[in-house]
């Protein structure tokens, strides 16, 4: 659970911007989610691996801090790598990610993943157009719920030794009035970096990914803290 305050693309906005800037955006994010259950249906379909995986904590934790760890590289390292290098890095978060979020279903019920998917998927539809076609800047928005997204993984971290419902319930609706709010802020950032243009078509393609990197996350995580609310324990 990530998300990382605006990355800057170096780039002279010299290349006039095309329309289809956003909707590359939108699809390298399809192409990560669809690795990510790819991966996970893999990983549900191997007993060896869930054994390997979900059977020892320390690899379990080992992955997740992983995932951190490739979001962080990415975000900080995108004006230094390669487009290729970018794309690669982004997939494989996505695969690392679905190979984690296998133990979902082992969790919760099947139709009630499959409800709160689609519920998660409205909100953020609409949150996302409202962010592409608002003319209210959302800039202040940017910075509120980045606070609340680091109390969110603060307290997050500290439940996992406390153990609290309280806080279990109270970062699960919090969580998603974060995510909500980053949605329609991240959407309108995207669509600004777009308009700008860019020097050359690395950058666009690196600013593609990245923007695809940032709605990925606040896609999974808003499903995520859904799930936590509305989901069915087997």
């Amino acid at each position: 659970m990530l998300n990382q305050k605006p990355t800057t693309i170096t780039a002279t906005p010299t290349v006039s911007s095309t329309t289809s800037f956003l909707p590359t955006v939108y699809a390298w994010m399809t192409a990560g989610l669809a690795l990510t259950a790819l991966a996970a249906m893999v990983t549900l379909s191997s007993e060896e691996l869930l054994k390997l995986i979900f059977g020892n904590r320390m690899v379990f934790y080992a992955l997740i801090f992983g995932e951190l760890g490739l979001v962080i590289a990415l975000s900080a390292a995108i004006n230094r790598i390669s487009s290729t290098t970018a794309t690669l890095m982004f997939l494989f978060y996505s695969a690392l990610s679905g190979v984690t979020f296998a133990s979902i279903f082992l969790v919760y019920t099947s139709s009630s993943i499959a409800s709160t998917f689609f519920i998660a998927s409205g909100t953020f539809a609409a949150m996302s157009i409202y962010g592409y076609t608002t003319r209210r800047d959302l800039t202040g928005w940017g910075s509120f719920f980045f606070m609340g997204l680091i109390g969110v993984l603060i307290a997050s971290v500290v439940n996992i030794f406390l153990q609290s419902t309280m806080i279990y319930w109270l970062v699960s609706y919090i969580g998603v009035f974060v995510f909500v709010g980053l949605t329609a802020y991240d959407t309108q950032k995207i669509k600004q970096i777009g308009e700008a243009g860019f020097a050359n078509e690395e950058g666009r393609k690196k600013a593609a990914i990245i923007g695809a990197l940032r709605l990925y996350l606040d896609f999974i995580n808003l499903f995520l803290m859904l799930l936590r609310i509305m989901g069915n324990r087997r």
